[in-house]
């Protein structure tokens, strides 16, 4: 399992030398990736910052987790990730998702049949990224077009599948899922299981399974799990979220984070290696300056084994 960093922390200080500096601090630690999510209303566009961060950081994979897939045509997102796949080399991967529908209600967009969106999206947006010519009309997503330059290798493109329908989609059109919020009991009897059935039906290769949760080596595991439920309550209340905490057996989001001494930590990392996730994109949830290095330093020196 490989082991990076996911920098949506930063995202609400809107600083893309913040940003830079985190990505440069995960590739001297010898972490895999830097993650980065777009929220749709934060007016911070994250391919943008990767590209910036890009340019001036090498030898890390760098991703997007998520960007949402309703405010963005798939021709506009793939010039984006082709420009940005052009400025930084070939380690782009795009994760892309629905989000959720009271966020797309503060856009004005209609969430109405999302896998059928989701479905006719990656139907756009796919044969752009793998050839650069699409010719497709659906029922609410058209485009006839050729990019100007077509990528000689395309990014890898992941979708946040939660749902068996989405599962599904993500199995047999991407290279897999990313994951917020999901335990790992869910993760090895619903998501991996689902995942796989499609891309093998697909003649697809094994698909990958990224998860970000929060991580902290810390001597108050149950203060911190309390100040994490209390600070993310919005997420135990999402719908799609709550259908995994339920599944999962747990509550509120402090009862999904991997928090306690460097053991507990490394035990729960190996859980969710058994359960099946490829790459763990690690969002640092610390009280204090030491609590967020020992928990870096555990997760740069697991990453070289695990």
């Amino acid at each position: 399992m490989k082991i990076g960093i996911n920098g949506t922390g930063l995202v609400q200080g809107a600083s893309i030398d913040a940003i830079v500096s985190d990505v440069k601090a995960a590739a001297e630690n010898g972490f895999a990736s830097y993650w980065l999510a777009e929220h749709p209303t934060g007016g911070f566009d994250a391919l943008t910052v990767l590209a910036i961060a890009g340019s001036k950081v090498d030898d890390i994979e760098l991703g997007t987790a998520i960007i949402p897939t309703f405010p963005r045509h798939p021709m506009v997102l793939a010039g984006q990730v082709l420009t940005t796949q052009t400025a930084i080399g070939e380690r782009l991967t795009l994760g892309i998702g629905l989000s959720h529908q009271v966020m797309m209600a503060q856009l004005g967009l209609d969430f109405g049949k999302p896998i059928r969106h989701l479905r006719e999206y990656l139907s756009i947006l796919m044969p752009l990224l793998e050839t650069g010519t699409v010719a497709f009309k659906g029922e609410t997503l058209s485009c006839d077009a050729t990019v100007f330059k077509a990528a000689e290798q395309r990014p890898g493109v992941v979708v946040a599948a939660l749902g068996p329908q989405a599962l599904r989609v993500a199995g047999a059109r991407t290279d897999g899922t990313t994951l917020a919020w999901v335990g790992p009991r869910t993760i090895k009897n619903h998501i991996v299981p689902l995942l796989s059935e499609s891309a093998s039906k697909n003649n697809r290769p094994s698909p990958r399974v990224i998860a970000t949760l929060p991580v902290c080596v810390t001597a108050d595991a149950p203060g911190l799990r309390e100040r994490i439920s209390k600070t993310l309550t919005m997420y135990g209340q999402l719908p799609s979220y709550k259908a995994m905490f339920e599944r999962e057996g747990v509550a509120e989001p402090g009862d999904l984070a991997m928090v306690g001494s460097a053991a507990e930590v490394e035990d729960a990392l190996a859980g969710l290696m058994q359960a099946g996730v490829t790459d763990f994109a690690a969002s640092i949830f610390a009280t204090s300056g030491d609590e967020h290095t020992e928990t870096r330093e555990l997760l740069s020196r697991l990453g070289q084994i695990l």
